[in-house]
């Protein structure tokens, strides 16, 4: 058969996406430690794309504050860093209770159920220290609600910040300190069923905010 014409199946932005991810993941998960030294050949290697979508996406990784580079020298996996996490934590928060608030008129018995389910998903998981599968746990219960509320500003802001938290988060979540969240989840979800608007977004917001007491336990950058 004939070479076909078209070039380029997978797209550009496609790559920089994937190459994007991937190497956000390694970063919360801990694959890619803190201080690590990041090196454009190693990443084309592991991902198996050209220098152009890494360099893309480690810019990108650079605005959400979990890489920093040095132009002509080298780039390293940011520390965790106590300023940095709260400055994100803060945003998170607030875009959670704005998606939470604007979601509520949008829950049906499917979305509420989908809560529920995703939580004890979230219980079971700390239950046996899955620290992995309560972090997937939590993501899929507050995806409901930002997928409900429909707003892209809010789901692009999170998308931005929300890594940043989840690698303090593996930390509580390994912890006994974790299993609160269940009974928060638990509050956010009677109070959608209720149609209680404001109640849900004050309890998504104070969610969020429990992470406060890690964050003293991180260092801060001078």
């Amino acid at each position: 058969m004939p070479v076909p014409q078209s070039r380029g199946l997978v797209s550009r932005p496609l790559l920089r996406e994937r190459a994007y991810r991937a190497i956000r993941d390694a970063i919360v998960d801990g694959t890619l430690a803190p201080g690590e030294r990041l090196h454009d050949a190693d990443l084309v290697e592991w991902l198996g794309v050209s220098r152009t979508p890494v360099r893309e996406a480690l810019a990108r990784l650079e605005q959400a504050g979990l890489v920093r580079t040095k132009p002509g020298s080298h780039t390293l996996v940011s520390p965790l860093d106590a300023r940095a996490v709260r400055d994100a934590q803060s945003v998170v928060a607030a875009m959670h209770e704005v998606a939470v608030r604007e979601a509520v008129p949008n829950l049906a018995t499917a979305e509420l159920d989908a809560m529920r389910e995703a939580n004890a998903r979230f219980a079971e998981a700390l239950r046996r220290g899955d620290v992995e599968g309560a972090l997937a746990a939590d993501d899929d219960f507050h995806a409901v609600t930002v997928t409900a509320c429909a707003n892209q500003a809010v789901r692009s802001v999170l998308e931005q910040y929300t890594p940043v938290l989840r690698r303090v988060e593996r930390l509580r979540f390994s912890s006994l300190s974790g299993r609160g969240s269940v009974a928060q989840h638990e509050r956010i979800t009677e109070l959608c069923a209720a149609g209680d608007a404001e109640g849900a977004a004050a309890a998504a917001r104070a969610n969020w905010h429990t992470l406060v007491p890690l964050l003293d336990t991180l260092p801060s950058e001078e």
